[in-house]
């Protein structure tokens, strides 16, 4: 998890919503980036998203089966999506966002009878890390 916030660090300069992901496949990172919807003109590059394509990539398939994915904030519905259809073993999230969140929020993706695959979710890892970037983000915007 310390590298996904140094990558929603890093994200935050780049004057991106600081959120950072990494995938681990074996105790080897295979990808690792944050936010880049605005850099790159994308709503859909999250950090999750951007990893997940990298990983992939890296491993010439769409599914992630036995890889692991480490985000500092609850994933978003299209990333919830994304990670059920890669495949993810595990989901490791820091910071809650019950306005915005899809795994133990909002729609709670995981738990509907449409989703085909559900990751192991444990929430909370590095949460006070996460939320403080979080919140120091926005506060810098106001």
């Amino acid at each position: 998890m310390s590298i996904a916030l140094e990558e929603a660090e890093a994200a935050a300069k780049r004057g991106e919503v600081p959120v950072g992901a990494v995938i681990v496949n074996d105790g080897e990172i295979l990808a690792r980036n944050g936010n880049r919807t605005l850099e790159l003109n994308d709503p859909t590059a999250h950090a999750e998203i951007l990893v997940i394509r990298e990983a992939c990539d890296l491993l010439k398939s769409q599914r992630l089966a036995g890889c692991d994915l480490y985000v500092t904030l609850e994933p978003c519905p299209m990333c919830a999506g994304a990670l059920s259809f890669a495949r993810i073993r595990r989901l490791y999230y820091g910071a809650g966002d019950v306005k915005g969140g899809a795994v133990d929020h909002g729609t709670r993706f995981f738990c509907q009878p449409t989703c085909h695959h559900s990751p192991e979710v444990y929430s909370g890892i590095g949460e006070t890390r996460s939320a403080t970037l979080l919140k120091d983000f926005f506060a810098s915007k106001r």
